[in-house]
């Protein structure tokens, strides 16, 4: 039987790449985004996959959102929270509605879609759910106590959840990313950027695909005894 899977911030980046993996696993891939339809339609032309656009902190978005891509493919068996935003500033100068759209965006999102899917995994006693953390959720990172913060929830919330679906045959797993070469990191000064590949022990920035390898095996038949993990994909630069 072929699977359907949701990529959340499907299009783009380490979500390009989950979602085109997924893909040459056999399984149908909706990818879901926020906001730029034109980036969107391009993505599809290239890869062939459907996108569906829909804000992930909200909650009857996502349900809306996927009852759409259920109706057009069939019932979710496998959910990719990989959305997620950045406010960066320090304390003294973040905002409340900084912080706010952080949480609700990257923490908030992985709570919504597992909301609008766990159910149907439950009943058909199948699925896999992998949220996207960050090195920066398990270390923290000066000027990013929001994003920090969400992306340290979601390896908590990884581990509740984990138990919650675990008799059912529903994994639940988080991958923490070092930095990657995307359009997120190619936003950091030169100068900064140095500095973060300096201390990579691999001596380098990770690539997109690499992630995705690692998600793919956590939504395969094989890791069906991997649950309530979070793998580091970092180059060595926070080992714990």
């Amino acid at each position: 039987m072929t699977r359907v899977a949701i990529v959340t911030g499907g299009t783009r980046g380490i979500g390009e790449a989950i979602s085109m993996a997924l893909k040459e696993q056999g399984v149908s891939v909706a990818a879901n985004y926020a906001g730029n339809d034109e980036k969107a339609r391009a993505f599809t032309d290239r890869t062939g996959i459907a996108a569906f656009k829909w804000d992930v902190a909200d909650p009857d978005a996502v349900q809306a959102g996927v009852a759409k891509v259920e109706a057009e493919l069939g019932p979710i068996d496998i959910v990719v929270n990989n959305a997620g935003i950045t406010r960066d500033a320090v304390m003294m100068k973040m905002s409340y509605a900084d912080w706010k759209a952080v949480i609700d965006t990257n923490l908030g999102g992985c709570f919504n879609m597992a909301k609008a899917t766990f159910a149907g995994m439950r009943e058909r006693k199948w699925g896999r759910i992998v949220n996207i953390g960050s090195i920066n959720g398990q270390a923290g990172q000066y000027g990013q106590v929001n994003y920090a913060a969400a992306k340290s929830g979601i390896h908590g919330f990884t581990k509740a959840l984990a138990q919650e679906g675990a008799k059912f045959g529903v994994t639940v797993n988080a991958i923490a990313p070092g930095y990657i070469d995307t359009d997120m990191v190619a936003a950091v000064p030169p100068e900064v950027l140095e500095k973060i590949v300096a201390r990579v022990p691999v001596g380098r920035l990770g690539q997109a695909h690499e992630i995705a390898r690692g998600v793919a095996f956590l939504c395969s038949e094989n890791a069906g005894f991997v649950t309530g993990s979070t793998l580091s994909i970092n180059g060595g630069q926070h080992m714990y």
